[in-house]
């Protein structure tokens, strides 16, 4: 099948911080910039297809550089507290003067207009405020937060790329682009909305870890295999509970008439647990591979990544069959399917750190034409724009 340019190709992107562009949008980020010739690597790794320029944007010459920038570009990515650009003076106001089209994507982690907004905060914060935190956790054990996925992530970093691509849709019909802000606390308990209305229900009106999605039911949790591995169970609903028990080897044990007895539901625990103790994780997954019995291996990346048959090459978020995003695997064949491209070294599974100022001077020319020397200069590590550049 032959596939068209990814989605995003050709959309520039001037970025403060933000995801991976899988999509084909140029990513140009304007990192802080390190007096002298080098510096290091910095410590985010979500440097897929992006280029960087190093720029002292508390000074006016490296401020003049990034509006010049934004002249050209279709959407900026404000991670700072609010307020900082502004007194940068690179705030909305003035960077979509000179360029109407301009989407300005704002993200922070408390609320702007909210009691925390000029406090600094981590994922775990911003889910502590939100009330979602308050979710996490087993029965009689502290709340306990997951990796930095569901705030920064998911709640504030996939939050703010839906807000723009709506921006995007609307410039369509405008021609005009606007200001889109998002942070982790709303994008957050956004995403909580179904559990945080299941606490006025039966089904999540218990205390924390108590509760039928939440680790308190025994058909809805994991188990330690006798390998030391485990097994994750989903078996809501009748049918797959039957077949879960039947797997089990507990079918004369009537269980599937008590299922719904919460007060059964430890004995029911202990019959689970001893039964998935008697076996390794490979023996169940023989056992319940190709059933509904929603019984399947908990996978360890270092699995996925090593073992062909599991599953584990990364492949785009999304798959569009004409105009698919980029491959994270090398050579790819499939491109409809897996993302189209040479993919990238590491395969999704290996960061790569980028150094203030890679692959700068490229972006620059093919952004703008510019060149160094003429348009352009490093001066004690920052980018600037030579004053006889005016406009772009």
């Amino acid at each position: 099948m032959t596939v068209g340019p990814p989605p995003l190709q050709g959309l520039k992107v001037l970025e403060f911080a933000g995801l991976a562009p899988d999509a084909g949008a140029k990513v140009l980020r304007i990192d802080r910039h390190a007096p002298g010739d080098s510096a290091p690597p910095t410590p985010d790794m979500l440097t897929r297809h992006k280029s960087s320029i190093a720029v002292d944007l508390k000074s006016a010459e490296g401020a003049r550089l990034v509006r010049e920038l934004a002249k050209a570009a279709d959407v900026i990515i404000d991670p700072f507290r609010p307020g900082v650009l502004e007194k940068l003076g690179l705030g909305p106001d003035v960077l979509r003067a000179a360029n109407p089209r301009l989407i300005y994507g704002r993200m922070t982690g408390f609320r702007r207009d909210g009691r925390y907004a000029t406090m600094a905060g981590h994922d775990i914060n911003y889910l502590a405020v939100s009330g979602v935190l308050s979710l996490l956790g087993r029965s009689g054990e502290k709340p306990h937060p997951p990796y930095n996925i569901l705030a920064d992530f998911a709640g504030g970093g996939a939050t703010l790329f839906q807000g723009i691509l709506l921006a995007v849709i609307s410039r369509e019909k405008t021609g005009r682009g606007q200001v889109v802000e998002a942070n982790m606390v709303d994008g957050a308990n956004y995403l909580a909305t179904f559990p945080r209305q299941l606490l006025k229900t039966p089904m999540g009106d218990q205390p924390r870890g108590e509760n039928v999605l939440d680790g308190g039911c025994p058909y809805y949790d994991t188990y330690e295999t006798k390998d030391g591995k485990y097994m994750a169970v989903g078996a809501l609903e009748l049918q797959f509970y039957a077949a879960l028990v039947k797997g089990l080897g507990l079918s004369d044990e009537d269980w599937v008439k008590r299922r719904n007895d919460r007060g059964t539901w430890s004995e029911m625990r202990g019959r689970f647990e001893s039964s998935f103790k008697s076996k390794t994780r490979l023996e169940w997954e023989r056992i319940f591979d190709g059933t509904d019995a929603c019984c399947t291996p908990i996978l360890e990346y270092s699995e996925l990544e090593t073992d062909a048959d599991r599953g584990g090459d990364q492949r785009p978020a999304v798959t569009l069959r004409e105009t698919p995003c980029l491959a994270m695997e090398q050579n790819v064949t499939d491109a409809s399917i897996r993302g189209q491209g040479p993919g990238v070294p590491g395969r999704g599974y290996t960061g790569n750190n980028l150094v203030p100022g890679q692959g700068g001077e490229e972006a620059l020319s093919n952004w703008f034409g510019w060149t160094k020397g003429k348009d352009f200069d490093v001066e004690n590590g920052s980018y600037v724009l030579l004053k006889s550049k005016s406009k772009l």
